[in-house]
């Protein structure tokens, strides 16, 4: 009932899990990850004690092959299951139980770029699924954020036909040190489409509006805030009624609003918020009509 890629990336600071189904919001049960450790999707008849027992065990040092192994000999009922486990060192591990309905089957490995991954899958049209799934990731490029190429590979398998008995719900799931909102947590990305027609595409515009609200930008890409540029933001947001006498505040208070405060930067603005507030005020041209 259910497809996934469970990876880590190349140089092992981000951690994920991607997942569809014909099922209703799949991202309640499939995916588990954390920093340190690794990253579990346990799936079929799903056994939701594999991640928190999978992730106590990879945190203390198990390998993922080995860590699938105790998962599935403390568990009766391991037939019927199907899981995938990388660990935060590289390795990977896919099962599929003997009682899985069909088609169902996976596939592990690591890239050239040396990225660990294990994708499976249950009630599939066939094998093509899982191979275009592993042939997406095999093939991705290691510049493409990590999360993109996690759906990148999702759709593809999506598209190749996927659950055989429809579509309803996907998720992403990625972990890296400090990568939460306001660096309080270290889940980067954590977007559920729980009761969707064609849940995946709705995912991929998800990833989008959050990283246009959430991603933190570099500071010297940013542009100063002073001269036109400071002139032009302070006469779109008085249009938008924010008329704090410093721009700083009237900006900041914008932002807040439109849950931009992450790509706040002191004294500066981002050109993605700046081509936000454009949208918002005008026809999106430096010195438009506002």
């Amino acid at each position: 009932m259910t497809f996934s890629i469970v990876a880590c990336s190349e140089d092992g600071s981000e951690l994920g899990v991607a997942v569809a189904s014909k099922f209703l919001a799949v991202g309640a049960a499939v995916p588990a990850a954390e920093v340190g450790a690794g990253a579990i999707a346990t799936q079929a008849m799903a056994n939701l004690a594999y991640r928190p027992r999978g992730l106590a065990m990879l945190a203390a040092g198990g390998e993922a092959h080995d860590v699938l192994t105790n998962l599935l000999v403390e568990d009766d009922g391991h037939e019927h299951r199907q899981a995938g486990v990388v660990d935060a060192r590289g390795g990977a591990a896919t099962f599929t139980g003997s009682a899985c309905l069909p088609w169902a089957g996976g596939s592990s490995g690591v890239t050239r770029g040396g990225s660990a991954y294990a994708i499976q899958g249950n009630i599939l049209t066939g094998p093509e699924v899982v191979e275009a799934v592993e042939t997406s990731w095999r093939g991705s490029d290691a510049a493409r954020p990590f999360r993109h190429r996690l759906l990148d590979a999702l759709l593809a398998g999506d598209r190749a036909g996927g659950d055989s008995r429809g579509r309803q719900s996907a998720s992403l799931l990625v972990v890296t040190p400090g990568g939460g909102y306001g660096g309080g947590s270290d889940v980067l990305v954590d977007l559920r489409v729980d009761d969707h027609p064609d849940p995946v595409p709705e995912l991929v515009r998800l990833l989008g509006i959050r990283d246009l609200l959430f991603e933190r930008p570099d500071p010297a890409a940013c542009l100063p805030l002073e001269g036109d540029v400071a002139d032009e933001v302070r006469r779109r947001l008085t249009t938008l009624g924010h008329t704090d006498f410093y721009l700083t505040t009237a900006l900041e208070g914008w932002a807040g609003i439109e849950n931009l405060e992450e790509r706040m930067v002191p004294g500066r603005i981002d050109p993605l918020v700046l081509d936000h507030l454009r949208a918002l005020t005008g026809d999106g041209t430096p010195g438009g009509q506002a």
